[in-house]
């Protein structure tokens, strides 16, 4: 069963001494009933953490899980996949509490970004984000045309 999420946006918001942030209201409208909501949080990629709704990461689970084991690289990535994952859920004022090693590893401290893309929601510190978007070398338009230029839908990028 696939559940179907439209998140979008970039959020700046603050996290309090014990971790913990506020879920902005614009995320809030795009997940659902807030009293079943949960997350798990993990490692993603570029020093982010990522936030994904409870059932969209059992489908990634379920994708992870099936991997062959005695494949050394698929053992390394379910390794990697899982290490630090946490269930998270919304406390009654909308807050969610971070792992205190994950954020660590994501080198987040006082200020930190949400950049909700689809089902899932990236958690960069606000310094690594920034120097993400100000070091990107890439031409975006030549990557849209890389990535969108031999699509099913045609020859033309949908921009």
């Amino acid at each position: 069963m696939t559940h179907q999420y439209d998140l979008l946006g970039e959020f700046h918001v603050a996290l309090d001494a014990k971790g913990r942030f506020r879920l902005p209201s614009g995320l809030l409208k795009g997940l659902g009933d807030r009293d079943t909501l949960k997350f798990v949080v993990n490692r993603g990629f570029d020093n982010c953490l990522v936030l994904y709704p409870k059932p969209v990461w059992d489908e990634i689970k379920t994708e992870v899980d099936s991997l062959n084991k005695f494949n050394r690289k698929n053992l390394q990535f379910t390794r990697l996949f899982y290490r630090g994952a946490s269930e998270v859920v919304p406390d009654s004022a909308d807050r969610i509490l971070l792992p205190k090693q994950l954020l660590a590893w994501a080198k987040s401290d006082k200020n930190i970004v949400l950049n909700a893309m689809d089902d899932r929601i990236e958690i960069w510190a606000e310094a690594e984000y920034e120097k993400l978007l100000n070091e990107e070398v890439v031409d975006y338009s030549s990557l849209a045309e890389e990535v969108l230029g031999g699509s099913s839908a045609g020859d033309e990028a949908p921009f």
